[in-house]
């Protein structure tokens, strides 16, 4: 028995578990479906330790014969952000693993609080070595780009290719780099988190960061990541993402990718615009820009068929032809 089976699971799991199970006695109309959908999601769900913190991943589709997506997902996201694409992925014969950051969904918080991008890149390569991925693919959205390209500095050999979603070249100054943080880490640690209505987070995200209404159950779930993400995360996240030093970095890591590299913009994301990522693209040696249209920053959520499509035609063009889907 492999290592990860033989793993308990963390308490934010096991709380996560029992309010479904409250639900389940509830029997709300409308939401037994919503609590038996999610709870053949849990079936999937593994646990194991990387550099000493216990971290939560969802491992589902062909096993180890097909292709395998490893799926980074966002600042103050968790792996749920990704169920309609696995499933998705999955119909197609694609191998998904999807996994909770530290500090993130059902992953433990980090004891020494440290959310660094470097400590995420390093818990991906403990992750990829604890399940011995060889020749996979990667997917990140917004921040999780961050994280794959400090492992794919490391790591080049192994994958096969990258998509990225909703992330590029954003231009920074010493003004940004000082206001940007504080200003972020409010709206997120000290509005949001503590509203206990979803209501005004919908509309903030309605107003801000999509151009789509989405269905009630993905609004639930993108207000559960408040609930489970560390402060911590999100006060270093956003220090990090708006830092000179990690802006300017960006352009190199790019520059180093040797595998085809897919850059899909909304149309409409105000915060990361297809200009931005246009121009990241450009970067990219094996560099490819989708502008999808009417579509904001969160396309996972918002045209998740749309971005289940993307991953799995740019696979299809980043492998063997005599591969099988």
């Amino acid at each position: 028995m492999i290592e990860e089976q033989k793993t308990q699971p963390t308490e934010k799991f096991l709380a996560y578990r029992e309010k479904l199970n409250q639900r389940e006695a509830v029997g709300k109309r409308g939401d037994s479906l919503n609590v038996e959908y999610e709870k053949s999601l849990i079936a999937k769900s593994c646990f194991v330790e990387l550099n000493g913190i216990l971290h939560h991943y969802h491992d589902s589709g062909p096993g180890s014969t097909g292709e395998t997506v490893l799926l980074v997902h966002g600042w103050d996201c968790w792996w749920m952000w990704w169920h309609h694409i696995i499933r998705f992925l999955n119909e197609r014969g694609i191998r998904t693993i999807a996994y909770d950051l530290k500090g993130h969904g059902w992953s433990d918080n980090d004891p020494h609080n440290d959310y660094s991008i470097d400590s995420f890149a390093e818990n991906l390569e403990a992750l990829v070595d604890k399940l011995e991925l060889e020749n996979f693919h990667i997917a990140a959205f917004s921040f999780g780009p961050f994280i794959a390209l400090h492992y794919a500095k490391q790591h080049p050999e192994k994958m096969l290719s990258m998509v990225f979603f909703n992330f590029g070249y954003l231009e920074n100054n010493r003004f940004v780099e000082k206001v940007a943080p504080a200003t972020l880490n409010f709206t997120f640690n000290n509005l949001l988190r503590k509203i206990t209505w979803w209501l005004p987070a919908y509309i903030f995200a309605r107003l801000v960061l999509s151009r789509n209404a989405v269905l009630f159950h993905d609004v639930q779930i993108g207000f559960e990541s408040l609930a489970l993400c560390a402060p911590e995360a999100i006060e270093q996240s956003t220090s990090q993402i708006t830092s000179m030093e990690v802006t300017e970095s960006i352009v190199g890591f790019v520059e180093a990718l040797q595998v085809p590299v897919l850059f899909a913009a909304g149309d409409g994301d105000s915060i990361m615009t297809p200009e931005n990522t246009k121009k990241l693209a450009g970067y990219c040696r094996k560099g490819i820009f989708v502008n999808v249209p009417a579509c904001g920053h969160l396309i996972t959520l918002e045209l998740p068929e749309t971005a289940g499509g993307l991953i799995f035609e740019h696979i299809k063009h980043c492998v063997p032809e005599n591969a099988s889907f």
